[in-house]
């Protein structure tokens, strides 16, 4: 009886991982076949809507000037654009530098916070002070991700179509370094960037678009809510929630870099995981649609979210099906070895060596104990959602 349990318990675990990390990308590319990209978009010809660009900063001096500049060496129509920029009570030369940027175009409104809010406090702040057009258009993005001149055209063109509601850039990360995990972690992006593309081709349910850069319909806008750390997974769920469609265009692109350190991103990911959280309990009835937002909700986030209490249940299970036969042997052998891998992979570092296939394990293994930290952190409860910026490769 206890072995038949086990086994229900291995195997549900295993099968639920391999699917949302290896199945569920082939399905989504099988299901692609014959689909097309969105055709009613706007030209250059057309009325286009006003768009407003929403930039939350903290000591962003570093990267804030090249921000700038991006912004407005634009191939849109400078009448139609308006950038709203908040600093969240920065200590550095950030508000110099936006203020210099706010005396030469009129397009800017800068607001200099006097005290720390959190990204999601300033961009709500920022939307109350917008006077809206019919129409209008929200593009939040970060300070340290650099557009295209097509960046905000790519993105806008999908909103002739009335039933999309958001539209995700394509981030595309620079710089990667062997001795950290700047080469994982851009993996992991490309890899989610590409599932997120065909969640939307497919159906429109892209699965939360990059907080880096994106729009939205101003109609579509929902105060998040206080202390929220993840404001672009809720934004866009709320979209989804509205029956309106998200996707990915990949000719928007922009451009960052990555984090190399390990620590760093095992920071970022506890804390993301903490706000993956926040949102389930918003969100939890789309599980029970029963439809494309369902399915790709639980494949592609409430899965992994939950991963480490499934490789739990695996690790316990295994053990008691350990006389069972040798493959269970096998297995269990397999898991310890990929459990110290973060450990295996240290010490390898220490000595100078870089094992790709190593490092990914070992990457996997760390961002999943930092999902863990997060729930943890969840469960205390969220009392504050200030950030500083995230340390990357260059």
């Amino acid at each position: 009886m206890i072995s038949s349990f086990a086994l229900f318990v291995f195997w549900l675990s295993v099968l639920l991982m391999f699917h949302s990390y290896l199945l569920y990308p082939v399905l989504l590319k099988v299901f692609s076949v014959g689909k097309k990209e969105n055709q009613i978009i706007f030209t250059k010809a057309d009325e286009l809507p006003e768009v407003f660009i929403l930039l939350s900063v903290f000591n962003e001096q570093k990267v804030i000037r090249e921000k700038l500049e991006s912004i407005f060496n634009t191939s849109y129509p400078l009448e139609k654009l308006k950038v709203y920029i908040g600093s969240d009570n920065s200590t550095d030369r950030t508000n110099e530098i936006v203020t210099a940027f706010a005396a030469k175009y009129a397009q800017i409104t800068f607001i200099a916070f006097p005290q720390r809010t959190g990204k999601p406090g300033i961009i709500n702040n920022l939307v109350y002070r917008i006077e809206e057009a019919p129409n209008s258009l929200l593009l939040p993005t970060d300070a340290n991700v650099f557009f295209a001149p097509e960046t905000i055209f790519e993105l806008v063109k999908h909103f002739k179509n009335p039933t999309i509601g958001l539209v995700a850039a394509n981030v595309l990360n620079k710089e990667v370094q062997k001795d950290g995990i700047s080469f994982q972690e851009k993996s992991y992006i490309q890899r989610e960037k590409h599932v997120k593309y065909l969640e939307g081709l497919n159906w429109g349910t892209m699965m939360g678009a990059f907080g880096a850069c994106y729009a939205l319909r101003a109609t579509e806008w929902k105060t998040i809510p206080a202390n929220y750390i993840v404001d672009d997974f809720y934004l866009s769920m709320n979209v989804l929630k509205n029956g309106k469609q998200s996707i990915t265009e990949l000719k928007s692109l922009c451009y960052e870099d990555v984090s190399n350190e390990v620590e760093v991103e095992f920071n970022r990911k506890a804390r993301i995981q903490a706000g993956n959280f926040q949102n389930l309990s918003s969100f939890w009835q789309l599980l029970f649609r029963f439809n494309a937002v369902s399915f790709c909700f639980v494949s592609h986030k409430v899965i992994r979210w939950v991963g480490p209490l499934f490789m739990l249940l695996a690790y316990v299970a295994n053990i008691c099906l350990l006389q069972v036969s040798q493959f269970y042997v096998f297995s269990f052998v397999v898991q310890n070895l990929l459990l110290l891998s973060p450990a295996i992979d240290w010490l390898f570092k220490k000595m100078g060596l870089h094992l790709i296939l190593l490092r990914f394990a070992s990457y996997f293994y760390t961002m999943n104990f930092a999902l863990v930290l997060g729930f943890i952190n969840y469960m205390k409860g969220i009392k504050t959602n200030t950030w500083s910026p995230t340390k990357r490769s260059i």
